[in-house]
């Protein structure tokens, strides 16, 4: 006879946030609609007003609902973005759960195909975009702030355009994660980046040639990617050094 262990009694609150998640998710709420007041959500669910808060709570840390104080305060819901998608890869470098390595053996796979989609979906507006965007690259910069968002504007766009949401949000949470990356090391401008490495890629996505425009893009990243791995090591230095 195998020995089995007690059963813990499910958290009251965690089933009050999964009803109140799936409502927003089938459309019931909308994004900036306010949610019942705390009052008439313990009167409906039958349960506590700290039951109540203990949920909401966990909605406003998985990106569900925000919290506003003031006379038209409350929970609203929130439009879902790619942020929490962002911070949690973000959570997981910082904790030391995923490397630069791993991400871009992700992203060498991803932004190729993203590129290749964005030849067959470009448009007479996102060529104009991106046109100006590689123009932007080569004007001077006043900072590395300055100069991360000039070279990453490209990246953002052709996962746009590739249509695939999915692409684009792993895009925009590696980019984000390379941004953190930068900032800790703080190379100096220009440098780790030059202006122009888009030049091939971008060329080949206005001319609607798909496979160059991948062979491209993973050039591109394998290249970067080498540069961001050893700015990784010198991260890890600098947080294994004792604080002063």
């Amino acid at each position: 006879m195998p020995r089995f262990k007690p059963i813990k009694q499910f958290r009251v609150s965690d089933e009050v946030c999964e009803q109140l998640k799936q409502a927003i998710q089938l459309g019931h709420f909308k994004a900036g609609d306010k949610l019942p007041s705390e009052r008439d959500l313990a009167e409906e669910f039958q349960v506590s007003r700290m039951t109540i808060r203990e949920a909401l709570r966990a909605l406003e840390n998985s990106g569900f609902i925000m919290t506003r104080q003031g006379v038209t305060g409350g929970a609203y819901v929130t439009d879902l973005t790619f942020e929490n998608l962002e911070k949690t890869l973000l959570d997981l470098f910082l904790a030391n759960k995923i490397s630069i390595t791993e991400l871009y053996q992700v992203r060498i796979l991803v932004e190729p195909e993203a590129a290749k989609l964005a030849a067959r979906n470009v448009t007479p507006e996102y060529a104009q975009q991106l046109r100006a965007l590689l123009e932007t690259e080569h004007l001077p910069v006043k900072s590395l702030a300055e100069d991360i968002d000039s070279k990453t504007a490209v990246h953002f766009l052709l996962a746009e355009m590739c249509g695939n949401r999915f692409f684009e949000a792993l895009i925009r949470s590696s980019m984000a994660l390379t941004r953190k990356l930068v900032e800790v090391v703080q190379p100096a401008p220009n440098t780790m980046h030059p202006a122009g490495l888009h030049q091939h890629i971008v060329e080949a996505v206005l001319a609607g040639d798909a496979d160059t425009a991948s062979s491209q893009m993973r050039k591109h990243s394998i290249k970067f990617s080498e540069i961001l791995i050893d700015m990784e090591k010198i991260y890890r230095q600098k947080k294994s050094q004792p604080a002063l």
